[in-house]
C-alpha cells in the first residue's frame, strides 16, 4: 500500500501517518509548514518530508489513497492532481472508518470531556490488557503516538470530533465512524463558524446518533438536557445506557467515589471529572468490562494531558494547566479547584483563543463563568483577533460579557503582572486555554513562584 498525506504536520493526521508507516504502509506527505512536535515525531519514523511546500510531481499513479487533512486547501495542486489521476481521494475520519470497519468501534463524542473519556478508557483496558486500536486527538502521556492500527485488535476506539471533516468533506468528523458503541458528554454550542445556531449544532449530535448501528449503545450524560432528550429520542433503535455525577468526597489525595456500598480512591477530583468517569465505565461495560474492575483499575489514573494538570504543587502552592475554553468547561473547572481547595486563594486565569470564543455575538455565554475563582484573569490578543479576521474586541465588551468579576488584559506580560503582584502562599493559580497565552511557559512560571514563596 502507499498512501499520501496533504497537510502531514497537523496534529491527527501526522499520528495517523505514523501509525500507517509502522503497520507497513509506504508514507509520504507534504504540508506547507510544520511545526513541533509533529516534525521531530515525522522525522523518527522516516517520513518527514524533504522539502516544505506543495508539489503536484509528489501524486503518482500508483498511489493507492490520498488523505487530505483540513489544513489544506481546495485548489492545492497537488489534490486536483489527485483528482486528475482518479486516486481514491480520503479525509483522515473516512480513512480511519476503513481501517476499523470489522472492529467493534467505540466513539466519545460531546462538546466536552471527550479526550478525557477517551483517555480513562484507554487507561482502564490498557490496565486490564484488553487489546485496542484507537485514535485520540490529544497528546497524553506516556504514548508516543496518539493512534495506532493493528490487523489484531478486535476494538477501535475513537475520540469523535463534531468539527469538518476535510476542505472538500464538509461533514462533521463523528457522522463518519458509525460506531457500535457511543457516547455524548454534554452539549455546548461551539464552532459557531460552522453551525451558526444551537439549534443546527445540537442536530449535529442527533444525526450521530442515527449514524450509531442498528441495536448498538448509546451512553448519555443525564445531568445535560439536550443529551437526555437524544436518548430518550433514540430509545428503542438504541441501548440507551444513562449516567451521571456518581456519589463521591473530595480527599486531600483526590477523591473518594462510592459504586454499589464500596468506595474506591481516586487521584482525580471535580465532579466534572467524575461525571466523565462514569461515562468511560458504561462504555467499559459494553466492551465487557466489569464495574468493579474498572473502578479499581481508575485508583492510579491521573488525569489527561492538559486536563487539570499538575504543573507544580509544594504544601503551599499548586499550578494547573487546563484546555478549559468554552463557558461549561471554564465553569466547571474553576468549581472543580475550589471544591478541592476550599481553605486556598484561587487565582483563574484564562486565553479568548478560539474562533468561538472571539466572536461577540458568543461572548456573553461567558457571564459568571468564572465566580467560583477568588480572583480571575481574561487574556486575548488583538493580534490574534485581527489574524482570525473578526472584528475588532474592546476590554469593555469582554469585562460586560464575563462581568465585574473579572480582570481583563491583552498583552502576556499583563498577564504575568497580574500573577506576580499576588502573594501566592497558600494558593493555587489555574492557567485555562487552548494556547499558551502566547509564550506564557508554565513550568517556568512555577519554578519562579516556588522561588519568591521560598524567599519571602
Amino acid at each position: 500500500m502507499k498512501v499520501h498525506f496533504i497537510a502531514i504536520g497537523g496534529s491527527a493526521m501526522h499520528n495517523l501517518a505514523i501509525a500507517l508507516s509502522r503497520k507497513g504502509t509506504d508514507v509520504t506527505g507534504s504540508d506547507d509548514e510544520i511545526f513541533e512536535p509533529s516534525r521531530t515525531r515525522l522525522e523518527r519514523q522516516g517520513i518527514l518530508p524533504e522539502t516544505i511546500g506543495w508539489d503536484e510531481q509528489r501524486i503518482t499513479s500508483d498511489l493507492d489513497a490520498v488523505i487530505l487533512g483540513m489544513h489544506a486547501r481546495e485548489d492545492n495542486p497537488e489534490l486536483i492532481r489527485a483528482k486528475e489521476l482518479s486516486i481514491p481521494i480520503y479525509s483522515y475520519p473516512e480513512y480511519l472508518y476503513e481501517q476499523s470497519k470489522h472492529k467493534i468501534r467505540v466513539v466519545i463524542g460531546g462538546s466536552h470531556g471527550k479526550t478525557t473519556i477517551t483517555s480513562m478508557l484507554l487507561h482502564v483496558v490498557n490496565k486490564l490488557g484488553v487489546n485496542v486500536d484507537y485514535m485520540v486527538g490529544a497528546q497524553l502521556e506516556g504514548y508516543d503516538c496518539m493512534v495506532k492500527l493493528s490487523d489484531d485488535a478486535p476494538i477501535m476506539i475513537l475520540e469523535g470530533d463534531e468539527y469538518l471533516s476535510s476542505p472538500i468533506d464538509r461533514r462533521p468528523k463523528f457522522h463518519l465512524y458509525q460506531p457500535d458503541i457511543a457516547i455524548i458528554s454534554g452539549i455546548a454550542w461551539d464552532h459557531i463558524n460552522v453551525f451558526p445556531t444551537f439549534e443546527n449544532y445540537v442536530e449535529q449530535f442527533d444525526i450521530f446518533c442515527a449514524c450509531i448501528a442498528e441495536n448498538g449503545v448509546l451512553v448519555c450524560n443525564q445531568e445535560d438536557e439536550e443529551v437526555r432528550l437524544l436518548g430518550e429520542k433514540h430509545n428503542g433503535r438504541l441501548s440507551i445506557k444513562p449516567y451521571q455525577t456518581p456519589t463521591f468526597r473530595v480527599t486531600e489525595m483526590g477523591s473518594q467515589v462510592e459504586l454499589n456500598g464500596e468506595w474506591f480512591d481516586w487521584k482525580i477530583f471535580g465532579a466534572h471529572n467524575l461525571q466523565n468517569a462514569m461515562g468511560a465505565l458504561e462504555l467499559a461495560a459494553a466492551i465487557g468490562i466489569k464495574p468493579g474492575d474498572f473502578m479499581s483499575a481508575m485508583q492510579d489514573f491521573t488525569g489527561a494531558g492538559k486536563r487539570l494538570q499538575k504543573v507544580v504543587e509544594t504544601k503551599e502552592f499548586v499550578l494547573f494547566k487546563d484546555f478549559a475554553h468554552s463557558p461549561s468547561k471554564l465553569k466547571a473547572t474553576t468549581k472543580a479547584v475550589k471544591e478541592q481547595y476550599p481553605d486556598r486563594h484561587v487565582i483563574a486565569c484564562m486565553e479568548l483563543h478560539t474562533f468561538s470564543s472571539l466572536q461577540k455575538n458568543f461572548l456573553p455565554h461567558y457571564s459568571g463563568s468564572m465566580q467560583a475563582a477568588d480572583e480571575a484573569l481574561v487574556y486575548f490578543s488583538p493580534a490574534v483577533v485581527a489574524h482570525k479576521k473578526l472584528p475588532e474586541l474592546t476590554k469593555d465588551e469582554i469585562q460586560n460579557a464575563f462581568g465585574d468579576e473579572v480582570n481583563v488584559v491583552d498583552s502576556t506580560q499583563d498577564v504575568l503582572s497580574f500573577i506576580r503582584k499576588h502573594d501566592l502562599h497558600n494558593s493555587v493559580l489555574l492557567m485555562m486555554s487552548s494556547g499558551t497565552f502566547d509564550g506564557i511557559d508554565y513550568d517556568q512560571l512555577g519554578e519562579e513562584v516556588k522561588a519568591a514563596i521560598a524567599n519571602s
